[in-house]
């Protein structure tokens, strides 16, 4: 994932306004893996700078998110993008997990604190204290690496063609209106600092509602030294129970309008096409305003997504998906991996 180079879109897909990306989480079950991977292809199709799938917690290899993230890289031309936390990590374990992902050629991560335990009587596990330290571990780990890497050259047996290892890319979270657990107005923007200071490329937003929210924020940060891109994540919100849901995990206010229209719709069609319409106001006068890009949280679903872009004129409408086997070659030929 190179934010600021130009989306690699094979012959055939759609190429997007502005640059997009999408979040995924791996399946719970190995049953919906199918859907899964169609819903995948059909991102892909919109030419996102990278697909990012949350941490799934269990097991060395952080539960099923290595397979999807493999998917991905396997079998589109999208850069993965891996998702880990501190909370439940131990130094010895983040790196592990780490090397992990690295040896299967996942560059590009979204270093994370986590959220605590909902028990809050029991004490949190590991000995990361921040994302900053997750990002300096990350860092580390890709620099313990040989620096260079080796390709064998089509049709000179034994010939190795010598190129320079590519470095990782780190994304961090940011709050336009503030964690939930901050204590003071600007910690949000002195933590995102800390986190650019220790080597994050890319910072991706939590949710809001407003692009004042987002466009505020951006402000200030800058005004105190952040020169990263910040990223907006948006989240289509099509149901009463998922708008009650995201407010109790954000602690974002109340969004009334949105909220009455939800409620008073009687129809699950209608609902979503209130919420894809709200979300696609947002990425319009988001983009108009200046936002270098999109993040949609896609909750596993494409099509409300991928309507929010059309809708705001992100993408065109009937855009063709790229074939998986062309959309490696051409990635493999063309330098992106």
């Amino acid at each position: 994932m190179s934010f600021d180079a130009p989306p690699f879109a094979p012959a055939g897909a759609v190429v997007p306004r502005v640059p997009v990306s999408f979040e995924l989480y791996p399946p719970r079950t190995t049953a919906p893996i199918e859907a899964l991977h169609e819903t995948i292809q059909q991102l892909a199709s919109a030419a996102p700078r990278f697909i990012s799938v949350t941490y799934g917690a269990g097991g060395s290899v952080g539960g099923r998110s290595l397979d999807v993230l493999r998917y991905i890289r396997e079998h589109t031309a999208v850069d993965p993008l891996a998702h880990l936390t501190c909370i439940g990590n131990t130094y010895a374990g983040a790196s592990r997990l780490i090397r992990e992902f690295l040896d299967a050629g996942i560059l590009s991560f979204l270093a994370l604190r986590g959220d605590p335990p909902l028990d809050e009587s029991q004490p949190f596990l590991g000995d990361l204290e921040s994302s900053a330290q997750l990002v300096q571990l990350i860092d580390r780990a890709q620099a313990e690496r040989a620096p260079y890497q080796e390709r064998p050259i089509p049709g000179v047996p034994g010939a190795v063609q010598v190129t320079p290892r590519r470095k990782v890319n780190i994304a961090v979270a940011a709050y336009p209106n503030g964690h939930p657990r901050s204590t003071y107005r600007n910690q949000d923007i002195d933590a995102l600092l800390a986190k650019q200071a220790a080597g994050a490329t890319l910072a991706i937003t939590q949710l809001f509602f407003h692009p004042d929210d987002y466009f505020a924020f951006v402000e200030r940060a800058r005004r105190a030294g952040v020169t990263i891109p910040i990223l907006p994540g948006i989240m289509p919100i099509t149901s009463p129970a998922r708008l009650r849901r995201v407010l109790e995990l954000s602690g974002e206010e109340l969004p009334a309008e949105l909220s009455i229209d939800l409620e008073v719709e009687p129809t699950a069609e209608g609902r979503t096409r209130i919420g894809v319409a709200h979300a696609a106001e947002l990425v319009r006068e988001l983009v108009d305003g200046g936002a270098p890009g999109i993040h949609l949280y896609a909750f596993n679903q494409h099509r409300t997504v991928l309507d929010v872009l059309t809708a705001a004129g992100v993408i065109p409408e009937g855009g063709a998906a790229p074939q998986p086997g062309d959309a490696r070659r051409l990635a493999e030929t063309s330098g992106a991996r």
